[in-house]
């Protein structure tokens, strides 16, 4: 499925934790504009970013430029991968991967949101097909999915903006790996990487100590089977922070799950009845409120936004499955989300152009009137980010 999506067809059973934001973008144009929420468009030729004022209410509008180009080239066709888009630690800057020209770009996020493509970026992934970005402090990793080659490779952010490789710190992957996300432990010390695989498996998670000379090593056991076929996002509880949550997308219509694990020195350890299922299809993206209370899953092949009670010891409960209830024209393929900084408004980008936003209440979601808004023309956006 993960594969069928990379070569731009949506059918089947398709088969996203952001970052927060920071004061630095906080618009002045507008009383009520509380931050902003940017995609990346994935466009074809020159690769843009929507960029769009996030205000009181939640709603979105466009900010005065958008979209914005940032130099690279996309794919032109729907690509299914969790952190295409991530802002730097400082909430300065937005990286985002070019995926038709195996590039990344740095975007600088002006005082009214919007953006500026950063001198001398993109710059080349060291790989075919960036996928995903996994950022901690000045140190930046991409996930590369090209077959011709697969691999996690290191770079360093500097107080530009600049990304420059980090020297022997490419991990390469079998071919039919087929990352779909790579992320940080919240201390850093861990680097995860999920390989979605071949639809049929098989499927494995990556752990890696990450060294002070930010390169990889992989913890023993590595790579660790999946629990289910398609591992595909990832997040880490903010507040367990050796708690690690992974939806699975392939187990065929109306198995969708989320697998829980400890980790211990980076090692994978199953929380007691995972995974958890929620009985929708192709759960891929996930997105972990800040309190660590509640798992939010958006489930591609039902178009669904999944509600877990996250449990002190990692064990997951179903609190329900919120259909996303106004997709735009074109149809919809709901793909990456991600909550904004004060925990009311919850966002999720469709394949087809639009994000949707949704009102949160605990653990429950209802869709804004407002909801859906376009993106660009021509776009296939994956990759979200809300400040």
């Amino acid at each position: 499925m993960h594969r069928l999506i990379r070569s731009g067809a949506l059918a089947g059973v398709l088969a996203l934790s952001l970052l927060g934001g920071s004061a630095f973008a906080s618009a002045q144009k507008a009383p009520d504009v509380r931050g902003h929420v940017y995609v990346n468009n994935n466009t074809a030729g020159t690769n843009t970013i929507s960029g769009f004022d996030r205000h009181a209410d939640g709603s979105l509008t466009p900010i005065a430029g958008s979209p914005f180009a940032i130099g690279g080239a996309g794919t032109g066709a729907a690509i299914g991968s969790q952190g295409a888009l991530q802002l730097s630690a400082d909430g300065r800057f937005l990286i985002a991967v070019d995926a038709g020209s195996n590039e990344i770009s740095v975007a600088r996020i002006k005082h009214d949101g919007s953006l500026q493509a950063v001198q001398r970026t993109p710059v080349p992934s060291f790989g075919t097909t960036p996928v995903s970005i996994a950022v901690h402090g000045d140190l930046v990793y991409v996930a590369n999915a090209g077959a011709s080659h697969s691999s996690y490779v290191g770079f360093r952010l500097d107080s530009g903006g600049h990304l420059g490789v980090i020297e022997d710190s490419a991990f390469d992957l079998p071919a039919n790996a087929n990352p779909g996300d790579v992320l940080f432990s919240p201390d850093g010390a861990t680097l995860i990487g999920v390989r979605v695989g071949p639809n049929a498996g098989p499927s494995f998670i990556d752990s890696f100590s990450v060294g002070g000379d930010g390169r990889l090593t992989p913890v023993a056991g590595s790579p660790f089977p999946a629990e289910v076929t398609g591992p595909f996002g990832s997040v880490f509880s903010p507040v367990h922070p050796d708690q690690l949550f992974v939806t699975n997308a392939h187990g065929g219509p109306g198995t969708g799950s989320v697998s829980a694990f400890n980790l211990t020195d980076g090692v994978l350890d199953a929380v007691p009845n995972s995974p958890f299922a929620n009985g929708q299809t192709g759960t891929c993206w996930a997105a972990i409120k800040a309190d660590g209370s509640v798992l939010f899953t958006v489930n591609t092949g039902t178009n669904t936004v999944s509600s877990y009670l996250v449990g002190p010891d990692g064990r997951l409960s179903l609190q329900g499955n919120t259909p996303i209830t106004n997709p735009g024209p074109g149809g919809l393929g709901a793909f990456d989300v991600a909550l904004s900084p004060d925990q009311q408004s919850l966002y999720v980008v469709d394949s087809s152009g639009f994000v949707s936003a949704f009102d949160v209440d605990g653990a429950a979601l209802t869709e804004k009137a407002s909801s859906p808004v376009a993106t660009a023309p021509g776009s296939h956006p994956f990759g979200l980010v809300v400040n």
